[in-house]
C-alpha cells in the first residue's frame, strides 16, 4: 500500500507498507492494528472515506470499503491538500476562479 506524506507519521516515515484482506475494509483493518491511529484519519465513524482522502485500487479510484482486492496489486491513498493563498491572480489570464480569496489556484 502506498501511503501520503501526511500520513507517514503512522507508518515510522515508511512510504510504502504492507498490509493484507480480501476486501478494502480488511486491509484498512489490518493496517490499523500494525499502525495505530492510521485508519481514522483516512475512514470516519460510519464508515465512510473522508472527502478529502482518494483511495485507488490498482488505477480505478474506489468509493465503497466493500470493494474485493483478488487480483489488485497496489492500493495507493492520495491526501488533498487545502489551504494557503497563491497571492493575487484575479484580472489575469491564468485566473482558475474570480476569487482568490476562495482559495483559488491558477493555472501555469
Amino acid at each position: 500500500m502506498h501511503v501520503p506524506s501526511p500520513l507517514r507519521m503512522y507508518t515510522r516515515n515508511a512510504s510504502e507498507v504492507d498490509a493484507e484482506g480480501k476486501t478494502l475494509q480488511e486491509l484498512l483493518g489490518d493496517l490499523d492494528r500494525r499502525f495505530p491511529g492510521i485508519r481514522f484519519r483516512m475512514i470516519d465513524e460510519q464508515d465512510k472515506i473522508r472527502p478529502h482522502i482518494k483511495l485507488f485500487v490498482d488505477q480505478d479510484q474506489v468509493e465503497t470499503l466493500s470493494v474485493e482486492l483478488e487480483g489488485a496489486r497496489e492500493v495507493h491513498v492520495i491526501c488533498a491538500l487545502s489551504g494557503g493563498k497563491l497571492g493575487n491572480c484575479v484580472e489575469k489570464e491564468d485566473v482558475y476562479s474570480n476569487e482568490c480569496a476562495e482559495a483559488t489556484a491558477c493555472r501555469r
